[in-house]
């Protein structure tokens, strides 16, 4: 019979944190961090940093570019950098 392992180090909870913020962390490992919580002042910190981040981020209505203004982007830089070191 195996040993069920609850206590984890503070690695593994900074990652599942990790895991929490972008909804990939399952039950158990959810249940593992919050134990590990309640006795790890600095994990606690993390995670509230990681919240933070989080609902700063999805606040902020940030609009990403299309992969074809990229590629323009990316030609336009690549010439003019050609320009400037002739």
């Amino acid at each position: 019979m195996s040993k069920i392992k609850v206590f984890i180090p503070c690695d593994d909870a900074n990652h599942v944190c990790d895991k929490t913020q972008y909804k990939e962390a399952t039950l158990w490992e959810k249940i593992k961090l919050n134990i590990h919580l309640i006795y790890c002042r600095a994990c606690r910190e993390y995670t509230k940093n990681n919240t933070k981040l989080t609902k700063a981020i999805k606040k902020s209505e940030v609009e990403c570019l299309d992969k074809k203004c990229k590629e323009t982007m990316k030609l336009d830089f690549e010439k003019a950098l050609k320009e400037h070191s002739n």
